[in-house]
């Protein structure tokens, strides 16, 4: 069984994440979706509701694709949350160059603590490229019109959130 282990922090989950999931679906028998705790960037929805909005936006997905798509919480490397949901492939989307530069280094510094575990790389589709979770947070806090880049169920949950 092929496993793809899809990391980020999802804070909160947008269209380009789910086209990358949707596409790293076909190259996968089972696709783990690995939500970063990460208190450093201090996410504006909880771990919970990450992981709940990830579910949401993920069945309708796996239903359609045939690929089991899970939602993993993981705070430690990586490359070890690669192993224990025994992972061989980590999914990384690029949107730009500048993404490229830090996810080579990325790549080289998981190879050397486990040379089995590949990184695939897909490219953002160009219509998604602009799409940053931390630019949708910003307009949305702005009483921008977010609803082109997230879900209707995120739209709502930025809304909420907001007290928009």
């Amino acid at each position: 069984m092929r496993v793809g282990l899809y990391p980020g922090t999802f804070d909160p989950i947008t269209i380009g994440h789910t086209d990358i999931i949707r596409r790293a679906s076909a190259l996968v028998d089972k696709l783990v979706i690995g939500v970063a705790i990460n208190r450093d960037k201090g996410p504006l929805f909880t771990l919970e509701e990450r992981v709940e909005m990830i579910e949401a936006e993920c069945a309708k997905l796996s239903a359609d694709t045939g690929t089991e798509i899970v939602a993993h919480p993981f705070e430690n490397l990586l490359i070890n949350c690669a192993r224990d949901v025994g992972a061989q492939i980590i999914v990384r989307g690029l949107r730009a160059v500048s993404d490229f530069e830090y996810e080579f280094q990325m790549v080289g510094m998981n190879r050397a603590l486990d040379s089995s575990v590949e990184t695939v790389f897909l490219m953002a589709e160009a219509r998604h490229q602009a799409i940053a979770s931390k630019l949708v947070k910003e307009i949305a806090r702005l009483d921008g019109d977010v609803s082109k880049f997230v879900s209707p169920l995120v739209h709502e949950r930025l809304k909420d959130r907001l007290g928009k």
